[in-house]
């Protein structure tokens, strides 16, 4: 992200090193998360289960006061809170909670229009159960956050946010 003068707010996605950041402010340090990516690393493809590089953008944001944990499926609270109970009647689950900030590609070819739409393929930042690690690749394409991370990012950003994941 550059800074001064030509400083723009965003979200920068570190996929080597599984960190979030959200620059707000040019005189302002970033908000850093850890976060899970893909599995089967970058990748821009329909059904491969990576998570697509470049340049993106906030376009919807779900969840707005829904309690840390909410269940969704289909982008819909389930009505469900997450537990551990709940997930063992359903252990090969990817479990989607707390809030969706889903993505949207700026670059035709690359991570939008046929083939490649990080939109199509349901790209997500989102919560994921407190089980699951965070600094380590493991999502289905997903960028995965801790649930009260997500809560926090998804207070501080809003609608047509820059993301760079790279």
């Amino acid at each position: 992200m550059a800074h001064g003068k030509d400083f723009l707010p965003g979200i920068d996605i570190d996929l080597s090193g599984q960190v979030l950041r959200l620059y707000l402010a040019a005189d302002q340090a970033p908000f850093i998360y850890a976060i899970s990516t893909a599995l089967n690393g970058p990748g821009e493809r329909q059904d491969s289960g990576c998570t697509p590089r470049g340049r993106h953008y906030v376009r919807a944001m779900i969840g707005r006061g829904r309690p840390l944990g909410t269940v969704y499926i289909a982008r819909r609270p389930t009505g469900e809170i997450y537990s551990p109970g709940l997930a063992q009647g359903q252990p090969q689950r990817d479990w989607i909670l707390t809030r969706i900030l889903w993505l949207c590609g700026r670059e035709s070819g690359i991570n939008r229009g046929p083939g490649v739409d990080s939109f199509r393929r349901f790209i997500y930042i989102h919560g994921t159960p407190e089980t699951e690690p965070m600094g380590v690749a493991r999502s289905h394409g997903c960028v995965r956050m801790r649930n009260r991370d997500v809560a926090d990012l998804f207070d501080r950003v809003y609608p047509g946010l820059a993301v760079t994941i790279r």
